[in-house]
């Protein structure tokens, strides 16, 4: 099978994922299509280097990829809603909605840094903060890393904020949050933002094909 062949399946098994988790979530005795997202995930990491793929082949796999992302991250929220029960009003719009232009942005994700851990949650998406920056292999990447927390410990300083924790263990963290978003959205690189928002210093990554 030629690669255009492949792209080709995987666009097709990505429209069928689609329409199989709209059946899902519309019936309550129907489990996941686990079996097709796990052939889509499997084509997407086969060509997530770009080693062996042209531009105009990149470009198509790139919209795919990033779609799959967008997808991914709305079937998870409605999953926990199927799962846990309507906690709010509009979980019960989210619950039996598709996925809308107006959704259709990269996955972002909100991180609270502490003392070399954190937790992520998904979070509309907002401009680009001063400083931001890539990474794919935190530990070839020891520079980019320490441009980042320099920059967030002095956003910190002078938003009068504290910071606990070193250079060394926000590696670490920076290491383990990178694997985790290139592990669910099948990525290559990750993108760190440090923003300000209501007046509080974010350290935000994202997806980033």
């Amino acid at each position: 099978m030629t690669i255009d062949e492949e792209l080709n399946l995987l666009d097709q098994q990505l429209r069928r994922l689609k329409i199989e988790y709209e059946i899902y979530f519309s019936n309550p005795t129907k489990k996941p299509p686990a079996d097709i997202e796990w052939k889509v995930l499997s084509l997407l990491r086969k060509f997530s280097d770009g080693a062996r793929i042209s531009f105009s082949q990149r470009y198509r796999y790139n919209e795919m990829a990033q779609r799959y992302a967008i997808y991914s991250d709305l079937w998870r929220k409605k999953t926990r809603i199927r799962e846990e029960g309507y906690r709010r009003p509009q979980d019960a719009i989210l619950s039996v909605q598709g996925v809308r232009p107006a959704e259709e942005h990269e996955a972002q994700h909100h991180i609270a840094y502490g003392v070399g851990h954190g937790n992520a949650a998904a979070a509309p998406a907002s401009e680009p903060g001063p400083f931001t920056v890539q990474c794919s292999d935190v530990s070839a990447e020891r520079d980019r890393v320490e441009s980042l927390y320099k920059a967030l410990v002095d956003a910190k300083k002078k938003a009068g904020e504290s910071i606990s924790g070193n250079l060394d263990s926000f590696t670490k963290f920076v290491n383990k949050k990178t694997n985790q978003i290139r592990k669910d959205y099948g990525c290559h690189n990750v993108e760190y933002s440090v923003e300000m928002e209501n007046g509080q210093v974010k350290l935000k990554a994202k997806a980033k094909i």
